[in-house]
């Protein structure tokens, strides 16, 4: 066996201490972020862990990815953890572990997140030169657990990643009016900002890199059931924002289920089911 997998196998990351000193540390900082909490870590793993999920990720021709291939979002991705290398298999079931879930309710002040095992919209994420993902706020209920989604996580991969390449993750505000952060998505920097209907996010012009690099990224999002009165939006699925420039017909549904009888409800429930079967399952 590599001796990468054995180390990452034999050794729980994030049972070290640094990481709930650094939680602590930047709580506040992830609190006051602008247009909506957030914050970016760099060298988040050890170097020899990043350095082993890097050699790990699969190139475009290595597996069958999902390709999205819309005015939206042109991307690659796969939530399949059976094509994932050991390292990273490895590496994404520690980040489902308690003390990775503690670590991300120190930093964000939300208590009692729930992982998503299904990565549902996760797992790993490659965009090529002319790849694009638009301005969008997330779905913001589990298509089976019924969980309320929170808390997006982005762990980038990309070495001697140049800013004339583009692909910084832009976070922008309510009315799309306003960039309040640009995150470049260099290698080992971990992404986390909290997700509501408003909360847009994307890279949305295309890829400038060049023809034999990738933008890479490991997805995870987590959930609490229930969510605060104030983000309580109704059900939707990703809600794509055109910017100031620009303009394209956007991707959304909602549904309210405030003043619905509840027999109206569980008959909704049925059909987001089968819909969402066919939309947010496939992008995973």
């Amino acid at each position: 066996m590599d001796m990468a997998t054995v180390d990452l196998s034999e050794r729980f990351v994030f049972d070290d201490p640094k990481y709930g000193l650094l939680a602590e540390q930047s709580a506040q900082k992830y609190a006051a972020g602008s247009p909506f909490p957030h914050i970016h870590f760099d060298n988040f793993l050890p170097a020899d862990v990043a350095e082993a999920v890097l050699a790990e990720f699969p190139k475009p021709a290595d597996i069958d990815w999902h390709n999205y291939n819309r005015q939206t979002e042109i991307k690659l991705v796969c939530a399949d953890e059976t094509k994932f290398g050991p390292v990273t298999r490895n590496l994404f079931y520690q980040i489902h572990s308690i003390p990775f879930l503690r670590f991300l309710e120190k930093v964000t002040g939300i208590p009692n997140l729930i992982p998503d095992p299904l990565l549902r919209g996760g797992g790993l994420h490659q965009i090529r030169r002319g790849g694009l993902l638009k301005l969008h706020a997330d779905f913001n209920k589990h298509d089976s657990l019924f969980l309320d989604r929170r808390i997006n996580i982005l762990l980038y991969l990309n070495k001697d990643w140049k800013e004339e390449y583009g692909g910084c993750l832009e976070l922008w505000d309510k009315d799309t009016t306003f960039c309040g952060d640009r995150i470049l998505p260099v290698f080992n920097r971990l992404a986390i900002f909290t997700t509501t209907s408003d909360s847009f996010h994307g890279h949305p012009d295309p890829l400038n890199c060049p023809e034999d690099m990738t933008r890479k990224s490991l997805a995870l999002y987590y959930y609490t059931n229930g969510r605060p009165k104030g983000e309580d939006d109704g059900i939707h699925t990703t809600i794509f924002k055109a910017r100031p420039d620009e303009s394209f017909k956007g991707v959304m549904w909602r549904m309210g289920q405030d003043f619905a009888p509840p027999v109206v409800w569980r008959n909704v429930r049925r059909v987001r089911e089968r819909f969402f079967s066919r939309s947010i399952q496939k992008r995973g």
